[in-house]
């Protein structure tokens, strides 16, 4: 849910984007124009599998402090010399640059206990056959955001 091949909607068609000049900047744009926190990374090479369809931009610029791949300096929509191997991807990953370690598992193991609505409470793991709490120490919104993101949450 926090990576993959980028994929851009234009005059009524999906299509790609090419990986040349990709980079961590684009990435970042991209990670907050889908409202995902974590540590942004450019991926080249169709890493996530090649698209179908056309390849709608090429050449993407960001200085990552853009809101949105429009608002990047790029190629026209349409005008590009990719093939699909290019195709680039990003990765959002939130389990990077946080001193909480949560390991990805399915959503059943991980609950909410105790609140007022079944959107918030205690934060509770399943581990060895047993429920148990989640210290706070290093406790951040980005790890806060993950237990969200892994119970279905936005």
């Amino acid at each position: 849910s926090f990576e993959g091949r980028v994929e851009v909607y234009h005059d009524g068609k999906w299509g790609t984007i090419c990986d040349d000049q990709w980079d961590d900047q684009d990435a970042e744009v991209v990670c907050r124009q889908l409202g995902l926190s974590g540590t942004p990374k450019a991926l080249s090479w169709a890493h996530y599998g090649q698209g179908s369809g056309p390849i709608l931009l090429d050449e993407v610029q960001c200085s990552g402090n853009e809101l949105s791949l429009d608002q990047c300096k790029k190629s026209d929509w349409g005008q590009q010399n990719c093939d699909h191997i290019e195709d680039a991807g990003v990765s959002c990953d939130p389990f990077t640059g946080t001193d909480v370690q949560l390991c990805q598992s399915d959503a059943g193991m991980v609950r909410l206990a105790g609140g007022r609505r079944p959107s918030e409470g205690r934060v509770e793991v399943y581990y060895n056959g047993d429920w148990g709490t989640v210290c706070d120490d290093g406790w951040t919104d980005l790890a806060a955001q993950v237990v969200c993101r892994q119970l279905g949450f936005r």
